[in-house]
């Protein structure tokens, strides 16, 4: 018999065509969603699906697993910055993508969780193998993965409802105008490139914070912190205002600019939550080498 296999769709796919929010959710590729579909063995919510069902945050999409789509877990190299009995932290190096997806079957953060702690890999994809939240690919630092169905659920309540705190650091084109901010502006697919993100009117509503930490010539560097979750936010959000993160050849532009490390500038620096218990936990991430040479390039910055 086939195993069949079941994914809760998230914020970032809802409302998106179903082919499209099945294969990055179930990490197949687009054609074998599309053949799946149309096969009619994919339920959304428990009712028959087609090409023309329109999944929503928190409906449940069951398929069958394609076994040439298999998920295999298998050794890959990140650090655990805490482990606790139902909870981890890791920090993520930057190159290494979080799920398994189109273009990306092997070698993913999933994949390396899933060999290194095996009641991850029992997870599964319907609770995105403990996965809380995601980093993009050329951003390092801090992930929460859960341990247990139970944590998963309790810390992805924990999110939606703001009770996990984020803080990145981030170097931005130009200088941003206030000391401090709050960059609020709707996230959605961009209508032209629908692979992008963008600010949107009838997009998620999304909220930045930030604070200025030092400047320099062409370039400042930011503490951010998250009210929302959406894909690319911080990233979107500050080319929304001019000030798009140095290395993001996507939404920060093509030209040269001072402190490029050669990929996306943008380090998740801080994690803070608490557990069912009661306990606190605080959990710091150092900027990686590439991310530290890059501001020693810059020198001194300015004074104030």
């Amino acid at each position: 018999m086939t195993e069949r296999r079941t994914v809760v769709v998230t914020e970032d796919y809802d409302g998106v065509r179903l082919d499209r929010a099945l294969a990055a959710l179930a990490g197949i590729s687009r054609s074998v969603s599309r053949q799946t579909i149309e096969s009619g063995r994919v339920l959304v919510s428990g009712v028959n699906a087609s090409m023309g069902t329109i999944p929503h945050v928190g409906d449940t999409i069951e398929y069958p697993l394609p076994e040439e789509e298999a998920f295999h877990p298998e050794p890959v190299a990140f650090t655990v910055a805490l482990e606790l009995e139902d909870v981890l932290v890791i920090d993520k190096p930057a190159g290494l993508v979080v799920h398994p997806g189109s273009g990306n079957k092997t070698g993913t953060l999933a994949n390396g969780l899933a060999h290194r702690f095996p009641e991850c890999a029992e997870l599964g994809s319907g609770h995105r193998w403990g996965l809380v939240h995601r980093l993009d690919r050329d951003t390092s630092g801090l992930l929460l993965v859960a341990r247990s169905p139970s944590m998963y659920k309790y810390l992805q309540n924990a999110l939606k409802e703001r009770r996990i705190g984020r803080t990145y650091l981030g170097l931005v084109t130009g200088r941003p105008g206030a000391a401090t901010g709050t960059i609020e502006a709707p996230i959605g697919r961009d209508p032209l490139r629908p692979t992008r993100m963008a600010v949107v009117r009838d997009g998620r509503p999304a909220r930045t914070h930030y604070r200025r930490l030092d400047t320099w010539d062409a370039v400042t560097l930011v503490e951010v912190t998250l009210d929302t979750g959406r894909t690319h936010q911080i990233r979107v959000h500050f080319a929304s205002i001019g000030h798009g993160l140095v290395g993001d050849g996507t939404y920060g532009g093509t030209e040269p600019v001072d402190g490029d490390p050669g990929r996306v500038w943008l380090h998740a620096s801080l994690l803070r939550f608490t557990l069912p218990d009661g306990s606190v936990h605080e959990v710091a991430s150092e900027l990686p080498e590439d991310l530290k040479l890059s501001l020693e390039g810059l020198g001194p910055p300015q004074p104030g």
